[in-house]
């Protein structure tokens, strides 16, 4: 299935909220937003970069502004979207179409699209370098193979086998993980490479 395909079936699809995501869409064609389809919804990008996505869930439909931290939010709307998880993102959440004020809503994606020009956005933090387990150091500096293989990979694959390994509390736990990931730093899989 093709992009407009993916767009088509997400806002023709029944749902509750329907109407709703099909207004904001509306809204957001008013813009000069390309509509792009990632992470399962409709993404509007400038020069490639997100800056709003449309979304449904079972109780409220709305808008992810991909750096609406910046947002000035006159009506006081925003909420972060992910309370500690995420720097920059903000989501304004509707229940019914009534909600929805089209100049307030375009007047929002128009400053988070000048914003975007403008380059504020939250810079992904620098992975801070990864304390390894004794467990698997050992095994590290017993074959040069692996140690060769694991220094391959990402930081952010590296944390994931050292964490996985660390937070298992018993022995033979950790012992069995280990057993488990040792084949996957050789073959320079990642843990979750199979969600990604």
């Amino acid at each position: 299935m093709d992009k407009s395909e993916k767009l088509d079936a997400y806002y023709k699809k029944e749902h509750p909220f329907k109407e709703g995501i099909l207004l904001l869409r509306e809204i957001a064609r008013k813009t000069e937003a390309e509509e792009n389809f990632k992470w399962s919804i409709p993404v509007y990008t400038l020069n490639g970069k997100n800056v709003f996505g449309i979304c449904k869930f079972k109780s409220h439909f709305g808008i992810w502004f991909f750096n609406g931290v910046f947002l000035q939010d006159p009506k006081k709307v925003l909420e972060n979207a992910q309370e500690g998880k995420t720097k920059g993102m903000r989501h304004w959440k509707f229940q019914s179409l009534t909600e929805v004020d089209n100049k307030v809503v375009l007047a929002y994606m128009h400053e988070a699209l000048d914003n975007q020009k403008k380059g504020l956005e939250i810079k992904a933090e620098k992975t801070k370098k990864v304390a390894i387990p004794e467990l698997l150091q050992s095994e590290l500096s017993k074959d040069s193979t692996l140690q060769y293989a694991f220094e391959r990979l990402t930081p952010y694959k590296q944390k994931e086998f050292c964490e996985y390994l660390t937070e298992a509390k018993q022995e033979k736990t950790k012992l069995r993980r280990l057993a488990k990931i040792l084949p996957m730093i050789i073959a320079g899989v990642g843990l979750h490479d199979v969600y990604r």
